[in-house]
């Protein structure tokens, strides 16, 4: 039977005012100085974030001070402080006015004096949650908390006259307590420069839009404002992550153009739930990176119902000076119809071409390259109107739609073929499925299907399911998996046979999602594949126990590829989108920018080209995540191409390309380039030099380990000797390099009663005759748990050894080693 469709109304015509941008804010996405990796913070550009107040004790990391140079970098606007984070317990102590008033007095200060020229970018929230924590009962503490606002806002003022204030900052949307509070603020002279509040339940959703309006309506009453808000704290853990359930909240805050900033709960520095390691991206990062690329004039986008939890939304877009519109959308489960007008001829022609990426959740620790377009086609314009048809069965998708004038070759899609099981419709043998309600209780993490399988402890706990597949050839198994703070590993069995042995990765908990992919060689026809705790029958393997949520079977092509048209470049220094027959390009000159986020799978070499049409000569300056690359250079007039073959980390990097006037930039391509990978040195850490304290350590066979020769080296740093040095070998002279390290690191401190207090660690990168570089290294969730980590350095000797140590605290351990130049070759040639 044919299910109706939610429909979407979009006019172009019905503009809503600028972009704001500001409703993927964060609190404690940050965490330390490169974590997460400066491309991934730049991509998601979130506007502001929330973060601790300078060297308050209540989390280990996140200190607004420390985050503050990367985030202005990476494109942010405003760091609200949060002042009571002074203190180490939850809920604060109440050590009294006085010693908070001598607090505040220290962490303002030294934010002037620290930063004087760009003070004004840090906002300051005098109380947190003051619903909840010291003044509970209105009744009794209202005198109390409006005396101590008013002296800790002219604390702030005297020593900053021009600082902003944020406040109340409650736990809830409270109105009778709110009019009071602007009541005597506005008598006394001190409101605050920025509204706050926090929205943290899934009925938040359907009340939010309530709460603004009656806020705002309360403003008009008593004559005050209307003052910029920040909800800067929103969502559930169910929320976080998962691309179908963000599009409802970041419609609620871009449609009323307020700045909000997720919610954290689980640890700092991984962009709240978005960011997979250190630099790599899941499925929801991509929403937020849509969200960040959108430009120009919101416009009209209705929902089939609005201020319902758990439905169809929306979020549409138009630039006139691109002549292109963007609709994100998501958060239901059945087929979508997209009923579009306002398409105006000027801007978009008579005829358009229209293109639908999809991004689906991936899991809290599970990557996501570049989202696939699973639809596209070129069609007319009747009378400014168009449909666009969008597949259901996925509520945790969303879809970006782009429409822009037909230029060029037809749009086709570019999805690979692709089969999702649930893990709990499989065949269970020992093993149990457990429910995962996020719909009744919104703080459990997210799980597709809200069911997975756990019970997987008995030497013949087994999943089974079957697949068929179109063709013969290679494919890509995703396993949806949770590891509970340890590595492990199950037997994956393909028609009754072993296959391989499944390495997994440690995670936060069973439920906080990763994901683990597997190739297979399979042919075409169905072929049953099952995950089991044993590869023998009789013995288990080590750290099998591990919960499964979901399958993806997804068909390889041949080496990774992926295209980033013009339009999917940001623009700065003047630099515009041009459309001839040709299709979409991108003019540059002077001062003129366009960056692109790109996606690498894995770590190693990559052909980046550009392809573009030059009306001279003349160099082009290309930066990969900052760093130049030379030689590259518009060879003559006409179309070509210009080539580096770079050495890409697994996961988001930026790329910034500029050229001489007159070049036309049509995209960029990035393509793997394995078989270079020769060229990068590999060194095994117990085989390197090692000094001081730091030994090897032998991993046992009870280890679900994933360390390389079944050993790694540890006791690195906590003293000046205690140092890993890796000899340079022949032919690696002065240059650009990245040095990738495989390690691990489980310090964490454990005094807070729901956030994970996860510590980075970090090593100095010594060059013998040459400079240091700090590398940091966040939580592995295991000490024998190894991930890769790279880290940029100049090498200015000709064979000065690699030192890595450090000399005031404990680095991480170390499982082996990686050197590889940052460019093996460029090249600039005509194109045909």
């Amino acid at each position: 039977m044919h299910r109706p469709s939610d429909v979407v109304t979009v006019d172009f015509a019905q503009r809503t005012g600028p972009v704001h941008g500001g409703a993927t804010g964060m609190l404690y996405g940050l965490s330390d100085p490169g974590v997460p990796g400066d491309a991934l913070l730049a991509g998601a550009r979130p506007r502001t974030v929330a973060q601790k107040a300078p060297d308050g004790d209540q989390h280990p990391n996140g200190d607004a001070l420390a985050i503050a140079d990367g985030f202005f970098a990476a494109g942010g606007e405003e760091i609200v402080v949060y002042m009571q984070d002074v203190y180490s317990q939850w809920p604060y102590e109440n050590r009294g006015i006085d010693d908070y008033l001598a607090k505040v007095d220290t962490m303002v200060r030294k934010v002037v004096r620290e930063r004087p020229h760009d003070k004004g970018r840090f906002v300051w929230v005098p109380f947190n949650e003051p619903d909840g924590i010291w003044y509970q009962d209105w009744a009794a503490a209202k005198e109390k908390f409006f005396s101590d606002w008013q002296v800790v806002f002219e604390r702030i003022r005297l020593i900053d006259r021009d600082a902003r204030i944020v406040g109340p900052n409650e736990a809830d949307y409270n109105p009778g307590r709110l009019r009071d509070f602007l009541t005597w603020a506005k008598d006394h002279n001190s409101l605050p420069d920025i509204m706050s509040w926090h929205e943290l339940s899934r009925s938040r959703l359907a009340d939010y839009r309530g709460h603004y309006e009656h806020y705002r309506q309360m403003e008009r009453d008593l004559g005050i404002g209307p003052l910029p808000i920040n909800i800067d704290e929103y969502g559930n853990r169910r929320d976080m992550s998962v691309p179908g359930q963000m599009i409802q909240w970041i419609s609620l805050f871009e449609d009323t153009k307020v700045d909000a900033d997720m919610a954290y709960w689980t640890y700092a520095g991984n962009l709240d739930d978005h960011a997979v390691r250190t630099r790599q991206a899941n499925g929801g990062w991509w929403l937020l990176k849509w969200y960040a690329d959108l430009t120009g004039q919101t416009v009209q986008a209705v929902p089939p119902q609005l201020s319902v939890a758990d439905t169809v939304q929306a979020v549409a877009a138009i630039d006139e000076s691109a002549r292109r519109g963007t609709i994100l959308v998501g958060g239901g489960s059945e087929p979508v119809r997209l009923d579009i007008s306002g398409l105006d001829p000027a801007v978009f022609g008579k005829q358009v071409d229209v293109l639908v990426s999809r991004t689906t959740w991936t899991g809290y620790e599970g990557d996501a390259l570049q989202p696939p377009v699973i639809a596209a086609r070129r069609t007319g314009v009747s009378a400014g109107r168009l449909q666009v048809d969008l597949p259901g069965g996925d509520v945790m998708a969303a879809y970006r739609v782009t429409v822009v004038p037909a230029g060029g070759g037809a749009p086709e899609p570019d999805a690979p073929w692709t089969v999702s099981v649930e893990a709990e419709s499989a065949t269970l043998h020992s093993a149990q499925a457990f429910d995962q309600d996020t719909t009744a209780d919104p703080q459990l993490y997210a799980t597709s299907g809200k069911r997975h399988v756990g019970a997987m402890n008995k030497v013949d706990s087994a999943v089974t399911f079957a697949v068929t597949v179109p063709r013969d050839g290679r494919y890509r198994l995703g396993i949806h998996q949770g590891a509970n703070k340890a590595p492990g590993r199950h037997a994956l069995f393909v028609d009754g046979a072993l296959d391989q042995i499944v390495q997994y990765s440690a995670n936060l908990g069973w439920t906080y999602r990763g994901r683990t992919d597997v190739e297979l060689q399979l042919t075409a026809g169905t072929h049953q594949l099952s995950l089991r705790t044993s590869a023998d029958g009789t013995n288990l393997l080590p750290g099998s126990d591990i919960t499964l949520d979901r399958f993806d079977l997804t068909e390889a092509g041949a080496a990774e590829r992926a295209a980033y048209p013009a339009d999917e470049a940001r623009l700065s220094g003047g630099a515009r989108i041009t459309r001839h027959g040709t299709g979409p390009a991108i003019a540059l000159g002077g001062g003129a920018r366009a960056t692109f986020f790109v996606a690498a799978s894995e770590f190693g070499y990559y052909d980046l080209e550009l392809a573009y049409r030059a009306r001279g000569t003349g160099g082009l300056r290309v930066l990969v995540d900052g760093r130049e690359i030379p030689g590259l250079r518009a060879p003559h007039p006409g179309e070509a191409s210009s080539r580096a073959r770079v050495y890409l980390p697994a996961g988001i990097s930026e790329v910034h390309v500029g050229g001489p006037a007159g070049l036309e930039l049509r995209g960029l391509t990035t393509a793997r380039a394995g078989q270079a990978d020769t060229a990068v040195h590999r060194v095994q850490a117990e085989q390197a030099q090692l000094a001081g304290t730091a030994q090897v350590v032998d991993v046992p066979a009870t280890s679900g380990s994933n360390a390389s020769g079944n050993a790694y080296v540890g006791q690195i740093g906590n003293g000046a000797g205690n140092t890993v040095t890796l000899p340079r070998p022949d032919g690696f002279g002065p240059g650009e390099y990245v040095l990738t390290v495989h390690y691990a690191n489980a310090d964490r401190n454990r005094g807070h009663p729901y956030n994970t207090d996860v510590i980075s660690r970090f090593l100095d990168i010594t060059e013998t005759g040459g400079s240091t570089t700090r590398g940091v290294f966040r939580h592995t969730y295991a000490w024998d748990n190894f991930w890769p980590q790279a880290t940029p350095i100049t090498l200015t000797t000709e064979q000065g050894a690699i030192v890595l140590g450090n000399a005031k605290a404990y680095g991480p351990n170390i499982d082996r080693l990686e050197l590889a130049r940052l460019v093996l070759e460029v090249d600039n040639r005509p194109r045909d």
